[in-house]
């Protein structure tokens, strides 16, 4: 019959979780965030969330991802080793103001959520013409000036 070795330490470390109550406590998702042509990227791991377990919501200028991710135990299992993280996930990041939240997309596959956010058509650089301009095309602002009014 095959043993595990049990490291006294973690063994310490899991008693002062269960005392403070952290034990089994999701831990941050982590996340990369990058830019792609007009849009942002943003990807999260969730390994062992069901799609249907993933909220994502957009209010105003912060998107927040919400999962959960449930206790798998079996009936009568006594666990030797009690690591992986179970419960409520959630991550809140702030957006600026020249992004597209009404046109968010969200995707999840392999335990990866992806978000996009497209960039806000006002917020996308664009070009301004430079006319061409001639000394016939100014226009001569006139006023009256302190002299001219003293001499009349």
């Amino acid at each position: 019959m095959a043993s595990m070795r049990l490291d006294p330490f973690r063994e310490l470390d899991r008693w002062a979780n269960e005392l403070m109550g952290t034990t089994r406590a999701p831990r941050l998702m982590p996340m990369d965030a990058y830019r792609l042509d007009d849009k942002y990227v943003l990807r999260f791991d969730l390994p062992g969330v069901d799609t249907d377990a993933i909220e994502v919501t957009a209010e105003r200028n912060t998107l927040t991802v919400k999962a959960r991710r449930g206790v798998e135990s079996p009936e009568g299992a006594e666990f030797v080793v009690d690591e992986r993280p179970s419960g409520t996930y959630a991550r809140q990041v702030v957006l600026g103001d020249g992004l597209d939240v009404e046109s968010v997309q969200a995707d999840c596959h392999n335990g990866v959520l992806t978000v996009t956010i497209p960039v806000a058509e006002k917020a996308k650089p664009r070009r301004i013409a430079v006319g061409r301009g001639g000394f016939g095309d100014q226009k001569v602002i006139e006023g009256s000036t302190s002299e001219q009014t003293a001499s009349t």
